[in-house]
This record gives structure tokens, sequence and C-alpha cells, in this order.
């Protein structure tokens, strides 16, 4: 989880592809309105976010009832989101990929092919978020390696 620009899709691949299981991006399941404001600066409001968490609940949901494991990327911004998440799946396991502002517009900068845009999109995220304490979350610092973030969270979860 993170705001966007963090590095959830990239992390979350990397994470997957290390424990062998399925990776799905949440951004691929937004609804086409939702996209289509992102797309034009409008910022998405709980409304827009909340059938969007029942669908990612609902896989966490589909892959438990057959004991398999998935990561999925989120931005999971407030307690509640996650709490929706962890309906899904009570034994979540949350990575929060924490940054400051200025490195994560330095990464929205270099994007090109995303419907996310815009500093007050990103302001957006950053005001919504409620950062989870670190008994709902691992939490790493996104000016890390990938794989080192992978190492400290795959780490913090045999240590629970």
């Amino acid at each position: 989880m993170g705001v966007s620009g963090s590095g959830k899709s990239h992390v979350g691949r990397l994470l997957a592809r290390r424990l062998g299981v399925d990776f799905i991006d949440g951004d691929d399941h937004h609804s086409p309105a939702s996209v289509d404001k992102m797309a034009n600066g409008i910022p998405l409001d709980d409304a827009d976010r909340g059938e969007w968490l029942e669908t990612l609940a609902g896989f966490f949901a589909d892959y438990r009832r057959r004991e398999a494991s998935v990561v999925i990327a989120c931005s999971a911004l407030k307690r509640r989101y996650r709490d929706t998440l962890r309906g899904g799946d009570d034994g979540l396991a949350i990575l929060f990929l924490e940054g400051d502002r200025e490195r994560l517009r330095q990464r929205l900068g270099g994007r090109k092919e995303h419907f996310f845009r815009g500093d007050a999109m990103l302001d957006s995220q950053l005001g919504d978020l409620e950062p989870p304490g670190r008994d709902e979350a691992v939490v790493v610092d996104i000016n890390q390696p990938p794989e080192q973030i992978v190492d400290a969270f795959l780490l913090a979860l045999k240590e629970r």
C-alpha cells in the first residue's frame, strides 16, 4: 500500500515473483468513471473507492478460499479501506511503502503512460493518507532499492 509513485506495482510484482504467487494490480480494477476522473486530474473520493475496495477484498477472499496466496498492489490510504480489504482475509499482511512528497513527485514526473497525473492528485492522496502504525503494517521507506524492500518485508513477516 501507499500513495501513487511509492512503487506499489513494481515492489508487488517482485514480492509475488519471490513468493511464487499471483500478482494483481489494483489500478487495473478501477471503474472506467474513476479512471476518467483521475486522468482529468480529479481526485477520487470515498464513494469512488468503495466498489473498487470491495472488488479487491473479493480477490483476497477468493484466494483464501482456495488456500492460495496473492499479492495485490492497492493504495489503501485509510484505515477503513484496509479494514475493507481485511474483510476478504483477516490475516492480510500489509506492506506500507512510505515516502516524502518530493521523492514521490519526482517518481510521478517520470511516468508517461499512467492515468494518475499532477501535483493536486498527489496532494489529495497525501491528504487522505492515514499512515498505518507498525501494529497494522510493515512500514518500509521507498528510498531503499526494491529488492531490499521485499527482503525487509519478508523478514518482518517471519518475525511476526
